[in-house]
């Protein structure tokens, strides 16, 4: 655990793991115990919880929302980060999408609700996104799922490995748009 300067201990929060500048989740050892696979994706949403707190925790109500040169905003990316976890998700677990997960999606770019709103809907989705990766044993990975109304073909394992995919594509998205924010 990290130190503070009274010298008392920090628990392990991506705030204090960012803070002491250790390096990403997948070079630290952790979560031994569960596969690869999972792991990776796991380790994946972890560093994106750290980035999104080091980049995007001191940031405005107006800057949260902002569009700088035509990007999306640092709100939608957040959203659409554990949006998209979540569909991509039910479909690895053999469920087509409901209403409220569609509603969700079409709603992404809406400049709607306050920088804590975000904040908090990012931070308890990405937990459950972990929690829902955890639920996974590796047996059913080579199974066959079908990807949104067409049902295109994919397997368990592609749709979670996409899921740290697309979490890191969003994520570096995310950094730039709060780069080009401060610059």
């Amino acid at each position: 655990m990290a130190d503070n300067d009274a010298g008392e201990e920090l628990a392990p929060s991506p705030e204090n793991r960012v803070a002491s500048r250790e390096p990403e989740p997948w070079l630290r050892g952790t979560l031994p115990e569960v596969e690869p696979v999972r792991r990776a994706v796991l380790h994946a949403l972890e560093l994106a919880g750290e980035d999104a707190a080091r980049w995007c925790s001191d940031l405005s109500e107006e800057e949260i929302f902002a569009r700088p040169a035509n990007l999306p905003s640092v709100a939608f990316q957040l959203r659409h980060i554990v949006r998209s976890l979540d569909r991509l998700l039910t479909y690895a677990e053999g469920r087509q999408l409901t209403d409220v997960q569609r509603m969700g999606l079409r709603s992404e770019l809406a400049p709607i609700g306050t920088a804590a709103d975000v904040h908090a809907e990012f931070r308890s989705e990405l937990q459950r996104a972990m929690e829902r990766v955890r639920a996974f044993a590796p047996e059913p990975f080579a199974e066959p799922r079908g990807v949104g109304r067409k049902l295109l073909p994919t397997t368990v394992v592609g749709l979670l490995i996409h899921c740290a995919e697309h979490t890191q594509r969003h994520t570096g998205q995310m950094v730039t748009t709060v780069k080009v924010l401060r610059a």
